[in-house]
């Protein structure tokens, strides 16, 4: 039996997070991220916020990435004043998952970003974010839903070749596009729902949150590629 591709996701950083009868800062990740890694056929291992420095020995040890969704990217890593509506920064996440973005580039390992992952990816490639947008989210707290448009003949499309209504939560989005990226899907209104990376890796951005669904073709796609590449 082939061994399966061992992907490795990002995690959140939060202080005092409760479970049990403990009360800690805590590295952690909602359940759907690993549960659709394995339902692709892959391995799940958490990557926690590390010193940069360590990310190309972190990557050196795996077969694919994801970079989780979570807190907005600190509007200084792309030349922007923060909006009002712009959430605290979470700079340890920022420089880890910038290194370790950074780091699947050089290496080719191939790169799944989703919501906040895919916005960290257009600026660790030059690109800017619109910090504030209304109907992306339901509630606070809740996901809203809505159809993305795959754009034919990207990487996205040979994945999701129709449009599929998708888990959304999110309030910033693509502004300038990072050098050398392409849309490869838009919602209704035009929002950037996906980006890419042409050429021989395998680099994909969305802005929807897939392990919040039923659908696993886009992390069946990367844990393909990791597959290929191990």
């Amino acid at each position: 039996m082939s061994s399966r591709p061992l992907i490795g996701v990002s995690t959140y950083l939060e202080s005092g997070a409760r479970w049990g009868a403990w009360e800690l800062d805590a590295a952690l990740l909602p359940v759907g991220y690993p549960r659709l890694v394995q339902a692709a056929g892959g391995l799940a291992a958490m990557l926690p916020p590390d010193d940069p420095a360590h990310a190309e020995s972190a990557l050196a040890r795996l077969d694919g990435l994801v970079i989780a969704g979570g807190p907005d990217v600190e509007p200084v890593r792309y030349g922007a004043e923060r909006d009002p509506r712009t959430g605290p920064p979470a700079r340890e996440r920022d420089a880890w998952e910038l290194a370790l973005i950074d780091a699947a580039l050089s290496s080719g390992t191939p790169l799944l970003g989703i919501c906040r992952g895919m916005q960290l990816l257009n600026v660790a490639l030059g690109g800017t974010l619109v910090q504030h947008l209304e109907g992306h989210t339901k509630d606070v707290g809740v996901f809203g839903r809505h159809p993305v448009t795959p754009v034919p003949g990207t990487r996205y499309a040979d994945a999701v070749p129709e449009e599929t209504s998708v888990p959304t939560y999110h309030h910033q989005a693509v502004g300038r596009l990072g050098e050398g990226l392409r849309v490869c899907a838009h919602a209704p209104d035009g929002t950037v729902e996906a980006v890419e990376l042409p050429g021989p890796h395998w680099v994909l951005g969305v802005q929807w949150h897939p392990e919040m669904g039923e659908d696993v073709r886009v992390m069946r796609a990367l844990v393909g590629a990791a597959s290929a590449g191990a």
